[in-house]
């Protein structure tokens, strides 16, 4: 899709997602959409082509395109989380999210522990070590939060591979992939060298000596804090039924 299609579908998506446009509501014909952007009628259709492969609007020949119930969005593509958290209605989404990554991630910690290789072990604290290198970097200049950003979702996925299940592996990836769009609302920089560093460290610690239950505790513990973070900014998200972390 070009950046051209791309700017379109995410404006109908933003009016779609702020309640411009409720559910069952019709949209504009596809005529005047290519007229209110300025684009041709083919960029509009395949505009409202890729809404519908995401479950967003139903696009039926010679109609115009209807939208569909939130509950049938593709929760796990990047643009419909993208214009859920610029609309403001992503909290209830994002504690979803948190709270199945929290049911993979602990137990593949645990797995970890019990099956990682010592070159698995190596990467981790590799990826552990970028995770420190980016924090003192963003520290001075906010621009390098994205490499923080990489290191921190790198660190899990590391966990992950040396879990040793590939079913595990396939799952947690668009978990990962639609987490990585909103970092930004679950960062804490000023809280990181206080709870996400050390969090951090005692999950490679935990891994690297085998301690199965120690490495369980110490993600559940991590995750617990993140969901923590979230509920801070939205009370009505499912993290808040959490426990607090300690």
């Amino acid at each position: 899709m070009s950046s051209l299609h791309r700017s379109v579908m995410a404006v109908l998506l933003g009016d779609i997602a702020a309640g411009e446009l409720p559910e069952g509501e019709r949209m504009s014909s596809i005529s005047e959409l290519a007229v209110q952007f300025d684009v041709s009628e083919g960029i509009v259709r395949e505009c409202q082509r890729a809404l519908a492969e995401r479950g967003v609007v139903s696009v039926h020949h010679g109609r115009r395109a209807i939208v569909r119930p939130e509950t049938d969005w593709d929760v796990f593509d990047p643009d419909v989380l993208t214009a859920l958290v610029r609309a403001g209605r992503a909290g209830p989404l994002l504690g979803e999210y948190l709270e199945s990554r929290r049911i993979l991630e602990v137990e593949a910690a645990g797995l970890a522990a019990d099956r990682a290789t010592p070159d698995a072990i190596e990467q981790l604290s590799g990826t552990f070590q970028a995770m420190r290198r980016a924090a003192e970097r963003a520290r001075l200049n906010p621009a390098a939060e994205p490499l923080y950003h990489q290191a921190d979702v790198e660190f899990h996925k590391a966990i992950i591979r040396a879990a040793g299940n590939r079913p595990l592996a396939r799952m947690a990836e668009p978990v990962h992939a639609a987490l990585s769009a909103t970092f930004a609302e679950l960062a804490r920089p000023q809280r990181r060298f206080e709870r996400g560093l050390p969090e951090h460290e005692r999950i490679l610690g935990a891994i690297s000596a085998g301690d199965a239950e120690g490495a369980r505790s110490a993600m559940r513990d991590h995750l617990l804090t993140v969901e923590g973070y979230l509920r801070e900014r939205t009370p009505d998200s499912p993290a808040a039924a959490a426990p607090a972390p300690g």
